[in-house]
């Protein structure tokens, strides 16, 4: 199906992120996933380690990531790239919430600082 209608998306939350998922393989796509993240005001990241390449995009307010150890703050309109294989951390350090588009290749995992591996049902 070409077309995913807002009332298509499925909603997930982890880590007091929420993750508005449209393009997954349940609604028509093979190869990559997208959706939308919303952190609230003052939420911590979690550091993990990721399978697969993710492009993120800010939409509204400011996040700041840590790829590998190397951190920027970024603003609406900005992007970062996190490769396969990077630690990556988000975090909202800001009293307004924000919110990022992300896209990804189906089939992400993520390992987390405990050992174990998280596969994020939105990147499906």
């Amino acid at each position: 199906m070409p077309f995913i209608r807002s009332t298509d998306a499925a909603v997930h939350e982890i880590h007091g992120v929420r993750f508005v998922s449209y393009a997954r393989t349940d609604t028509g796509s093979r190869d990559l996933a997208a959706w939308r993240g919303e952190v609230p005001a003052g939420t911590p990241g979690r550091p993990h380690v990721i399978s697969r390449e993710e492009v993120f995009y800010v939409l509204s307010g400011r996040l700041r990531f840590t790829v590998d150890g190397e951190s920027a703050e970024l603003a609406p309109g900005d992007a970062a790239v996190a490769p396969a294989g990077s630690e990556l951390t988000v975090t909202n350090a800001t009293d307004r919430p924000a919110q990022m588009w992300v896209t990804t290749r189906t089939g992400l995992t993520a390992a987390l600082p405990d050992g174990t591996t998280l596969t994020p049902p939105w990147a499906a």
